[in-house]
């Protein structure tokens, strides 16, 4: 089991981020991409500080390389790469967007063996490309009733390649440090979150002054509630588990694996009645083959 620490971590990433979504596309209704991220960053940080203080690890000891790449990736991953794809949710709905991060797995995998020379074997490639494929047949299934009117393609498409691009440039510098240095994976967290929290600051005020508040549904204390199991489920352990993964296994297969989120919301669907169609069992199925397939070569 310790074997597949990194891979484990990835799939109960993946399961988490499939209940914080469920929670982010109703929220999405009523509070901006923008501030959203800010609200998850915001209650995300103390949990993990108090983590940090309950291990006994508040002291951390790591080259100043490290913590600028970090961060870095932080800004990437998190700053840019999670507002567009809040962006990108709004305006095409989140089987659409779910299927647009799908490009970020092989991004990250391109990206790593460019910049950090790690290779992947054929099979590697195999079982990553048929995770992805059962992934996105099971996102791209029509929803009865569903309609394209009201999807803003170019900006959805535009704000879907940029959370890809993003989301991956993070994973592969997070991967970079991880995988070489001794840090643990709950200060690269806490590192990356507070980077991307930190970058989004002066954005915020600048739509501040010339939209004035955004915030009135916060007056809501089940929107409030809603944000704080989100960020509990999604933000503090999901980034823990994602930076766990990164340090234990490759930057490609952990964002494939990550990206299993939409098998994990099946089930679910199908707990609050939803029909769930032969297509996307089928889907499942050949996403099941590929995710295997990444752990048998091992």
């Amino acid at each position: 089991m310790r074997h597949f620490q990194g891979e484990i971590a990835a799939l109960c990433a993946a399961f988490l981020w499939a209940v914080s979504s469920i929670i982010y596309t109703r929220l999405g209704q009523s509070i901006p991409p923008l501030e959203l991220n800010l609200l998850k960053g915001a209650i995300a940080i103390p949990l993990l500080l108090l983590t940090l203080f309950l291990n006994h690890t508040l002291l951390l000891a790591i080259n100043p390389t490290a913590v600028c790449l970090l961060l870095l990736s932080g800004v990437m991953g998190i700053g840019v790469g999670d507002t567009a794809f809040f962006v990108t949710l709004n305006c095409l709905g989140a089987r659409r967007a779910l299927l647009m991060e799908t490009l970020a797995p092989p991004i990250a995998a391109i990206l790593a063996l460019i910049f950090l020379q790690e290779q992947l074997s054929a099979g590697a490639w195999c079982g990553i490309f048929l995770t992805i494929l059962g992934v996105a047949g099971v996102i791209t299934e029509r929803v009865p009733g569903g309609s394209d009117a009201s999807a803003d393609w170019v900006r959805g498409i535009s704000f879907g390649l940029v959370a890809a691009m993003a989301l991956a440039t993070g994973a592969v510098l997070s991967h970079k440090v991880l995988a070489t240095t001794s840090i643990d994976p709950l200060w690269a967290a806490l590192l990356r979150l507070s980077a991307g929290v930190l970058v989004l600051l002066p954005w915020k005020w600048l739509r501040q002054r010339q939209y004035g508040p955004q915030l009135k549904a916060l007056r809501s204390g089940k929107v409030i509630g809603g944000i704080f199991v989100a960020a509990f489920a999604g933000t503090y352990l999901g980034i823990w588990l994602q930076q766990m993964a990164l340090k234990f296994t490759a930057a490609g297969i952990t964002l494939t694996l990550t990206n299993t989120s939409p098998l994990f919301v099946l089930p679910i669907a199908a707990c609050l009645g939803e029909r769930v169609s032969l297509r996307a069992i089928v889907g499942v199925l050949i996403a099941i083959i590929g995710i295997g397939l990444l752990f048998s070569l091992r």
